[in-house]
Parts: structure tokens; sequence; C-alpha cells
């Protein structure tokens, strides 16, 4: 869906561009001399409503013009620099919830064109612990968003719900690095649940980022399922170059790299910066909004949710 507005967007700024253009240097000079001859030859006989239908483009012409300056600041500010999203899951809890509307820069990983994405401008690369918006790579059609875990190089593993970091070894490095477990410090529990059982905080302290991560201790890991990468164990992953390792941040609860793979760095759309509007969708006796409104209907606005993302 996103990839057609980004065209239909695209198209509607060509149409109303063009007829922009030819009427400030085409249509309207050409009513200005027909205006001129009608005074010259009718001088004071004509009246100030002939001179308006003289002189004013036809409605399809000025729609054009009064719209085109609109679509292209949304074409550029949407393609270029920021772009809106909303969550549709609780895979990235607590960091992000259902109901978030969250911005997404689109600069920081350099300029893609809005259809192609063919990148024609490096400006960054993503960072371990980034949260991102990407294309599926199963189903590019569909947007994720997901943090960032391995870079490119990087050897992850992900057993008994630790995880253990073992960053690519760069040119420069004396000595390479050897595996680090990120360090989980306990925040609560109960505050979040999952089919009936309790979720446990913690704070997750990686290299360079610290974020809030939830863990369900009363599920088996999933490793079965997991994405079979040949030549390494089921839980271990190493990036390929040019792609990512991502994860949600709701461990038990997210459909990430753990089951599908990496992604490449050409799918990536951008880093998620700021929350800039949320939605509560509860129901029940303290809410505001009857049982039998839709459930896409909001029952509160989340304004303490407004702001930076970490």
């Amino acid at each position: 869906m996103a990839v057609y507005f980004s065209l239909f967007l695209v198209l509607a700024t060509v149409v109303t561009g063009v007829v922009w253009v030819a009427d400030k240097f085409y249509l309207a000079p050409q009513r200005r001399l027909k205006l001129a001859d009608a005074i010259a030859e009718r001088g004071d006989a004509l009246s100030d409503e002939a001179k308006a239908k003289i002189s004013e483009p036809n409605a399809l012409t000025d729609t054009a013009v009064q719209v085109f300056p609109v679509i292209a600041f949304v074409l550029i500010l949407r393609s270029f620099l920021y772009e809106p999203f909303q969550i549709p899951s609780g895979s990235m809890m607590p960091t992000l919830l259902d109901g978030d509307f969250i911005l997404v820069n689109k600069f920081n990983y350099g300029l893609k064109d809005p259809v192609a994405r063919n990148k024609f401008w490096e400006n960054g690369l993503p960072e371990r612990g980034d949260i991102v918006v990407f294309k599926y790579p199963v189903d590019p059609r569909i947007d994720y968003i997901k943090r960032v875990i391995g870079l490119p190089g990087d050897r992850v593993i992900y057993r008994n719900k630790s995880l253990y970091i073992k960053p690519a070894c760069q040119p420069t490095d004396d000595v390479c690095p050897e595996f680090e477990q990120v360090v989980q410090d306990f925040e609560s529990k109960g505050e979040y649940v999952d089919n009936g059982f309790e979720l446990t905080r913690y704070t997750s302290n990686m290299p360079n980022k610290t974020h809030e991560i939830l863990v369900n201790n009363n599920t088996l890991p999933r490793t079965a399922h997991y994405f079979n990468q040949a030549g390494t164990q089921r839980d271990e992953f190493v990036v390929p170059t040019g792609q990512y390792f991502v994860m949600g941040d709701n461990r038990d609860n997210s459909l990430d790299g753990r089951f599908w793979g990496f992604v490449p760095e050409a799918n990536m759309v951008g880093e998620a910066v700021a929350i800039w509007m949320s939605f509560g969708f509860e129901r029940g006796e303290d809410s505001l909004v009857p049982d039998w409104m839709p459930s896409w209907f909001p029952s509160s606005v989340r304004f303490s949710r407004i702001g930076g993302i970490e």
C-alpha cells in the first residue's frame, strides 16, 4: 500500500507540476495579453466581471496550481525527511505500543527515490540498537519495525532468552572481539500480560544503547522454528555483508529475524525517532467508550507517550 501511495504522490506531483509550469510561463501570460487586448478594444465598457473571466484560469488549471506546492512539499517531506507510521502490534513493547503513531527519519540512512527506492545519496547506516522500519524481506509490500541487534559480520546467539553478541572483526582491531552477553537487569513483573502470563520487564544493556524488553519466562524458546543458517547452530546467526539482524523488544511475541533471517540494507526505510501521537483502545468498566464501539475506535489519547524514542 505504501508503494502505491508513493507512486500516486509522484504522479500527482508531476501532473500538477506540469500544469503549474505551463500556467506560469504560457497560460497566464496569454491571459494577460487577452485582457490587454480586450481593454484596448472596449475600454471602460469592459466590466469587472468580464475582466475576471478573461484573466482567471479555468477551474482545473486553478486547482492544479493551488495544489502543486502542497503535494510537492508532502512528497519531499515524506520521501526524503520524515514519514509517519502507525504501530499495528505489540512486538516492540514496552518501547512502542499498539496505537503509537511514530515519525521515521529517512535521511539518516541515505536518500532513496520514492518509487524504485534506489539510493542516490549515502548519509549513514543503521547502528546496533536503532529502531528501524524496513520492507519485510519475505513480502516487501509490508513494512516492519524492529530493533537492530546484529550488524554486518556480527555473530549473534539468542539462547535461553539471553542475548550474546560477537561484533565483526575490523581491520583496525589488534585482537578480534569475543562473544559478550548483553546484561539484562530486572525491572518489574506484572505490568504487561500475555495470554494470562505476566511478562517480565528488563533493561537490556547493549554495547552502545540501553533499552527495555519484555520476556515471557513461562514459555519455552521456539528454537525449532528459527531460521536455519548453514554452518551455524540453530540459535546462532552470522550476519551477512550488507544485511542486518533484527529482533522485537517483546522477545516472545515478535516475528523477527530469528524466524526469517536478515534484512538487506536496501530494504531499510529509516529510523524511528519520535512518537507524535498515541491512542489507547482499552475497553471495560473504566473506559469512556462503550464495548459496542468498533475495536479500532480509540478510547483515550496517551499524551504521556508523545516524544522521542529510545
